[in-house]
């Protein structure tokens, strides 16, 4: 099992704790999976390094703005990255919504958020039905939903000056952000992944619609 100490100085609580509710989501996930679709079954015996430290490495690339945040995760699924995300960052004010429209994947994040006591809600539905006025939005999550510019499309009505968005994205994600600047300006960091020898993480930033010429 892969040491989380690593991101221990972004937690918002003792390393221990976190590992144990990091822990209890781990066994959960993979009850859980045994009947449903959570996660690919082949990656089961590594869910460490391919889920859990996959999501903790958000971390670092959020930065010191990792305190009382909202957040937001499209597509949740298995609950990656929003989960651990919420495990770590429990104490500190932060605050995640996932979204998620299949009502199965909704009861496994709806029980794993009540077992663990998290700061999570899950809206049962498409992010296109989410009311971005109502949903004040400091930090964006995805995890393998869609296409770059399919995201963006998604999300760019929940932007705000101060809003980031950071997405995990695999080997094609050079002709995915070309494809992108067709529609879209943003700033981009790239941080190259922890977990994926040819994936990225990507801090996205000042995302708008390019204005019709």
């Amino acid at each position: 099992m892969p040491d989380v100490e690593q991101y221990a100085q972004w937690f918002g609580r003792p390393a221990n704790a976190v590992q144990q509710d990091l822990e209890s989501f781990a066994a959960l996930l993979l009850k859980w999976n045994a009947v449903q679709n959570l996660v690919s079954r082949e990656t089961e015996k590594s869910l460490w390094e391919r889920h859990i430290v996959d999501s903790l490495q958000v971390l670092p690339v959020l930065g010191a703005s990792g305190s009382a945040i909202n957040a937001l995760d499209i597509g949740s699924g298995g609950g990656l990255p929003a989960i651990p995300l919420a495990i770590a960052l429990k104490g500190t004010g932060a605050q995640f919504t996932l979204v998620e429209p299949i009502q199965k994947k909704v009861s496994f994040l709806r029980t794993a958020i009540r077992e663990l006591q998290l700061p999570a809600t899950v809206f049962a539905g498409r992010v296109e039905q989410l009311d971005s006025r109502e949903t004040p939005v400091d930090l964006i999550t995805s995890r393998a939903l869609a296409d770059i510019d399919g995201l963006f499309a998604l999300v760019h009505r929940f932007f705000r000056p101060e809003t980031v968005a950071i997405l995990h994205k695999g080997k094609d994600h050079a002709v995915e952000l070309a494809k992108s600047r067709l529609a879209w300006d943003f700033d981009v960091i790239l941080t190259n992944s922890a977990t994926d020898d040819r994936g990225v993480l990507l801090r996205i930033t000042n995302l708008r619609p390019k204005s019709a010429v």
